[in-house]
């Protein structure tokens, strides 16, 4: 497929589907991938078990926090350097992408093995799920680098227009994580740790296939080591361009704590539901999100060019397909919801407190895309301040004083309500503050400053 005309010629629906689509089933499988762990745990039938996966979301959603900075970073100045002709900084843009992505998940194995104990003290593990805890924690912390690095590289890999490997590279570590989720589980009896075991054999060899990638068959990105440099701003666009997606990923890691907290005070059973909710409604972000995320290198590339008219085409068109999308999952939650949390777990009490915390959480569901959208948008014009303003507020100024907040007034009824009452105002807000940008261009040379 000539890269031109997917970026700069093809009819917009085409141009979008063609990109959102691997995106979106990237996303998919990314969801497939999050669930197997709790759900293939659940089946054990122990709640202290998922209560444990639960406990560890965190770690997982840090990983991620860095994976989306280079990824969604590198992604935008990849296709700024694309639409510029620029190769050499193409290069840069996928060697910084590289080894920025294992050097910072070699320092997080390092931090999770040595501080193991306090840290998950913070989680909110108890004595009951201390030791089930501990054994995710050390199995996932050595296959921080894979996990962090292939995340990355799918969002590089998709700012070529290779959307189709991205998502075959996605799909390797889903499938061996599923296939291996069971064996080491409940054949090997390892519980928690065996999930964690087959998250990082998943991971590696994703890695491995991205590796093969970058070698063999990329024509304009180099994994090389004298491709990789930090100055010329390589340092500073990347990371300013990804930090709001990178916020948004450690306040939502820190907010599970907090939330984690509060819950474990009513049981370890609250602590296991809200685990299943927030794996299970990940399907409704994740379908809006990779929707967002596919059509990034569309925006960046023809902010690039200039192409102002199409950039807003697309994001017109995108954000339509959100709402869509959003409205439809929505719904087949609700009408399956008991459904859904059954399929993760047989325990009573947790099936109980799980339906009534997805509906909670489902409130957000047909508009959270339009928020993603915005943010994309923001940080595809290298407007990276009032995207991170945004995520501050969604998952940190707003949620964690709400939740807190909610607790004392309703308790567990009022804190289950407290994410989609601030997706609600993060959307609203991030509406206001790209209209006021759109509005303040008065010609192209003022949108691209």
């Amino acid at each position: 497929m000539n890269e031109t005309n997917l970026m700069s010629k093809m009819k917009i629906s085409k141009a979008v589907a063609t990109m959102a689509i691997p995106s979106v089933i990237s996303s998919l499988v990314t969801v497939v991938y999050n669930m197997a762990d709790t759900f293939f745990v659940g089946q054990t039938g122990d709640p202290l078990q998922v209560a444990a996966v639960s406990l560890t979301n965190p770690i997982f959603i840090l990983f991620m926090a860095f994976a989306n900075m280079f990824g969604m970073g590198g992604s935008a100045a990849a296709s700024i350097a694309m639409g510029e002709k620029n190769e050499k900084r193409m290069k840069n843009v996928s060697a910084f992408i590289t080894y920025a992505s294992l050097i910072t998940g070699i320092f997080f194995a390092v931090v999770l093995l040595l501080g193991a104990k306090p840290i998950l003290q913070i989680f909110g593990a108890n004595k009951q799920t201390y030791y089930l805890a501990y054994g995710y924690l050390f199995h996932i912390s050595y296959g921080a680098p894979f996990i962090i690095w292939s995340a990355a590289a799918s969002f590089v890999v998709r700012a070529e227009g290779a959307s189709k490997e991205a998502m075959i590279g996605s799909m390797i570590g889903t499938v061996v994580n599923i296939i291996l989720d069971p064996i080491m589980i409940s054949g090997l009896h390892m519980g928690a740790a065996g999930a964690a075991i087959a998250t990082t054999i998943g991971n590696i060899l994703a890695s491995l296939y991205y590796a093969w990638y970058f070698i063999k068959k990329s024509k304009c990105f180099s994994i090389h080591p004298r491709y990789f440099k930090y100055k010329d701003k390589i340092l500073t666009t990347i990371c300013s361009s990804g930090f709001p997606t990178a916020i948004f990923s450690v306040l939502m890691s820190v907010s599970t704590i907090v939330l984690n907290q509060i819950l474990v005070v009513y049981g370890n059973a609250p602590v296991a539901a809200i685990g299943i909710v927030f794996k299970a409604n990940m399907f409704i972000t994740f379908l809006q999100m990779g929707l967002a995320n596919g059509v990034q290198p569309l925006l960046g590339y023809n902010y690039g060019a200039g192409n102002i008219k199409r950039f807003h085409a697309v994001e017109s068109y995108t954000k339509k397909c959100c709402l869509v999308v959003g409205i439809l999952a929505t719904v087949l939650y609700f009408v399956f919801r008991t459904q859904i949390i059954k399929l993760f777990i047989s325990d009573p009490e947790v099936i109980n407190y799980g339906v009534t915390m997805l509906i909670a959480y489902m409130i957000s569901g047909p508009i959270i895309g339009l928020l993603f959208m915005n943010m994309n948008c923001m940080q595809s014009v290298g407007r990276a301040l009032p995207a991170t303003i945004l995520s501050v507020l969604r998952q940190g100024v707003l949620l964690i004083p709400l939740l807190y907040l909610l607790n004392m007034v309703a308790r567990l009824q009022g804190v289950i309500y407290g994410q989609a009452l601030t997706d609600y105002i993060a959307v609203i807000s991030s509406t206001i503050i790209w209209k006021q940008y759109q509005n303040s261009m008065t010609e192209e040379k003022r949108f691209r400053k």
